[in-house]
């Protein structure tokens, strides 16, 4: 069973899942009866009133989240999140019942109104939601925990949109009744959300929004890689709003079909967001892995780039159903677009929300996630404006989501380019998962938080990708200047931040910049690790350790974790037939290759000798 799933055993997480998943439920219930009803059975509406009223739903729902974020950032906080959950869900009930009102007198002005109504509400949850993950769940379950909320809102948009279909058909009365009811069902969920903490109970809630929201997006930016990952979840937001805004329009004007196909169109779409999310988490190996970031990216692109190209697919008589469809010879390739569409956006989007919760500031995490929530919403707005523009300038539904599909290679490599760890990890990533086979043992050692020391045996010019690909912390690494400079390998490790080093005798300045870098690290509780034999070895065996080590402890007495590298001597990295890199894969893909972590040890209770010593018996027999 994925570890993901097994959360839902757990009293922490099911009660604050379900309840999540009832409310995008109901939401998404609304929403898709709202446009069925506009799209396929409202009378007197043309398609051009169409294409107006949809895109005019989608800008009032998302426009509360540009609003209304930061109150709710500063609520989620200040408050204890289980009540504040509860009476949001109380409110959620409220706007239900205008909603049932609104489809009892069949008025499509009224129903689009109340979507405001229903936005303003999701936006006061959304801070709550994303930063409740991080006070329940452990570092190593964050990551599928996203999984799940990902998969369970898409589950949600899926069988929403089923279920709408089947009730708009039975009567505007009885959906009326049924979202009221579901709004209910979700309150008494929400009643078995656990007590957590109040993060920041001191915070003096400001209704100035304007300048709330100003000072919540200047948290968002005091940590680079947190703010840029906001902007690329904003993205995504983009592509996915003109997607499922586009799609009931795409299905009865360009693909010719009837309101059967766009479930099935949408039903794949969030199969293949579940399937990426899931997949993300056994890909990542239960760390917040965004090498993941830049594959999801791509899929983004190819896959909206195909759907293009594979159109005039509507009949001469009528509506196609869906058995008619699915005999056209290119239905099968526009299904697998959407299932591959979706599956890149759960590989792209799971990571960017984990690697926000983990590096946000705890006690400013909601107003963060807020600041996020608010950047989404201003990107979804100006998605449905660009989409009400494109569309009323004779632009083709099909053109737009190619010209979505070249934006989005234009703009994930601009962040790319701004904030170039993304890409090193997915080189760390394809290392790991390509050209080795890594076994991991004991390196839960390492601790979770806090400044440690981490000291390991030099085989080959990529030991530190594979040790920043198997240990879930960021790692500062410490390594010779000349390797520092290693082409292409450069790039990986300014990425990471990594400190270069010259021994006295060649530069004493950079030594002592060193030194000090290493030390200003271990005061911010990050992770260094250092290679203390100061060289790739030539031989195999463990070459004396330098003293630097005895520096950097006697100067920031820290604990220590020693670790060992098997396997990895004779591989196309190591030194074994003289220079690295000039046998292709001697020992083939996936070579076996271990990582043996040992126990912690004291900073001032350990010496270059016994480390040296604790190391080689870790490393053992196996070079």
């Amino acid at each position: 069973m994925p570890n993901s799933i097994k959360l839902l055993l757990t009293r922490r997480f099911r009660p604050f899942f379900f309840t999540q998943l009832l409310g995008a439920f109901n939401d998404n219930l609304y929403k898709n009866g709202l446009t069925i009803f506009i799209a396929f059975q409202a009378v007197n509406v043309s398609q051009q009133a169409s294409n107006t009223l949809v895109n005019i739903a989608a800008g009032l729902f998302i426009l509360p989240f540009f609003l209304f974020s930061a109150i709710g950032g500063l609520l989620a906080d200040k408050y204890e999140k289980s009540m504040l959950i509860r009476r949001i869900k109380l409110l959620e009930i409220a706007i239900m019942l205008l909603g049932a009102w609104a489809f009892v007198i069949k008025s499509p002005e009224l129903l689009v109104a109340i979507l405001f109504l229903m936005g303003t509400q999701s936006a006061l949850f959304g801070p709550v939601k994303y930063s409740l993950l991080p006070q329940v769940l452990e570092s190593e379950e964050l990551v599928g925990g996203n999984a799940m909320i990902e998969f369970g809102t898409f589950l949600a948009i899926l069988l929403g949109l089923i279920v709408s279909v089947f009730i708009i058909g039975l009567g505007t009365g009885v959906m009326a009744i049924t979202v009221v009811f579901i709004a209910c069902v979700g309150y008494w969920v929400s009643r078995g959300i656990p007590p957590l903490a109040a993060m920041a109970p001191e915070l003096e809630i400001n209704f100035n929004i304007p300048r709330q929201t100003l000072e919540i997006l200047r948290d968002a930016r005091d940590n680079r890689t947190v703010f840029f990952s906001i902007m690329g979840i904003s993205w995504f937001w983009f592509i996915g709003i003109t997607y499922v805004t586009q799609l009931p329009n795409y299905v009865r004007y360009d693909l010719g079909a009837d309101e059967q196909v766009y479930v099935l169109l949408l039903a794949m779409f969030s199969i293949g967001i579940g399937a990426g999310s899931f997949l993300c988490e056994r890909l990542s190996g239960r760390i917040v892995e965004i090498g993941l970031v830049p594959i999801g990216a791509l899929g983004l692109t190819l896959f909206g780039v195909d759907l293009y190209f594979n159109q005039n697919l509507s009949g001469d008589q009528g509506l196609l159903t869906t058995s008619e469809f699915l005999a056209q010879a290119s239905s099968l390739r526009v299904m697998m677009d959407f299932l591959m569409l979706g599956a890149s956006g759960g590989m792209y989007i799971v990571p960017l929300y984990a690697l926000v919760q983990q590096r946000s500031n705890p006690k400013k995490r909601s107003r963060i996630i807020a600041a996020n929530n608010v950047l989404n919403a201003l990107f979804m707005v100006a998605a449905a404006g660009y989409g009400i523009f494109a569309l009323s300038s004779g632009v083709s539904i099909p053109l737009l989501f190619l010209i979505m599909a070249i934006m989005n290679a234009a703009v994930t490599l601009f962040i790319f380019n701004l904030v170039p760890e993304f890409v090193m990890r997915l080189l760390v990533w394809l290392l790991v998962h390509t050209v080795y086979r890594v076994d991991k043992t004991n390196l839960e050692n390492i601790p979770h938080e806090g400044p440690v020391v981490l000291v390991c045996n030099h085989v080959s010019f990529v030991d530190a990708m594979l040790l920043a690909g198997c240990i879930r912390r960021p790692i500062r690494f410490v390594m010779h200047y000349r390797v520092f400079q290693t082409p292409v390998l450069s790039y990986i490790f300014k990425a990471g931040k990594a400190i270069p080093i010259a021994g006295a005798r060649e530069d004493r300045a950079m030594m002592e910049q060193a030194f000090d870098q290493i030390s200003e690290a271990l005061q911010q509780g990050e992770v260094v690790c250092i290679f203390p034999e100061g060289k790739i070895t030539k031989t195999g065996q463990l070459e004396p350790f330098k003293p630097g080590i005895g520096q950097i402890l006697e100067r920031n007495p820290v604990a220590v974790v020693p670790l060992a590298l098997r396997g990895l001597w004779g591989s196309f990295f190591s030194r074994k037939y003289g220079s690295a890199m000039t046998r292709w894969f001697p020992r083939g893909w996936f070579s076996h290759v271990e990582l043996v972590a040992g126990d912690i040890i004291d900073g001032p209770e350990t010496s270059p000798a016994l480390l040296q010593q604790r190391i080689l018996e870790l490393r053992g027999d196996r070079l």
